[in-house]
């Protein structure tokens, strides 16, 4: 079976990318001995995924995928985007995002969001990137036990469940970082 390194520390997002790419040994940052926080400073989504990708692959020698995903609210003019994991502060939890991102949308009518991930692969001295996307609401109050982050309040088009509603396998083929993950697993199977 064919090794990829994940950059990431995130046990949630390394959980549901082995649960997409079945073929592969996907292996995270702590599987290499990389223990130091990569700093993600870039203002685009994509960037934050090359420079990660990048850190694994000048560091280590290493073939790498690396991704970025932000939720982008209508209302809020694309916030948090970006910013998405540390909307409420440095060190914030989950909770503390989603607490602040429901009070930014008291009283306001157009809940529209959407979920956009990018993947950048580092494969064999070649970069390629990969975009998912999923649009839907954000609902007034969570619900759900499942996921992590914004998935109890995000409520994706065509669905009456939060991600955090709904069973894994069903998250990761609808799901934005399922669907950029999809384009990277028919890419990597040409």
């Amino acid at each position: 079976m064919k090794e990829l390194v994940f950059a990431t520390h995130n046990n949630h997002k390394l959980e549901e990318m082995r649960a997409i790419l079945k073929n592969y040994n996907v292996i995270g940052l702590n599987d290499i001995g990389c223990h130091e926080e990569i700093i993600e400073d870039s203002d685009t989504l994509e960037g934050n995924a090359i420079i990660k990708a990048n850190f694994v692959t000048d560091h280590y020698n290493l073939n790498c995928f690396a991704d970025d995903t932000g939720l982008e609210v209508e209302a809020l003019d694309g916030a948090p985007g970006v910013f998405s994991a540390r909307y409420a502060g440095e060190g914030c939890s989950f909770q503390d995002n989603v607490k602040k991102l429901l009070k930014a949308l008291e009283g306001i009518e157009n809940r529209r969001a959407r979920f956009r991930t990018v993947i950048a692969l580092n494969l064999d001295g070649q970069q390629y990137t990969f975009e998912g996307i999923v649009n839907g609401i954000i609902v007034k109050e969570q619900h759900g036990e499942k996921g992590f982050g914004y998935d109890p309040i995000f409520l994706p088009d065509g669905y009456d469940q939060t991600f955090a509603e709904m069973p894994l396998d069903l998250k990761n083929n609808i799901s934005h970082r399922g669907l950029a993950t999809q384009k990277l697993m028919k890419f990597l199977e040409l």
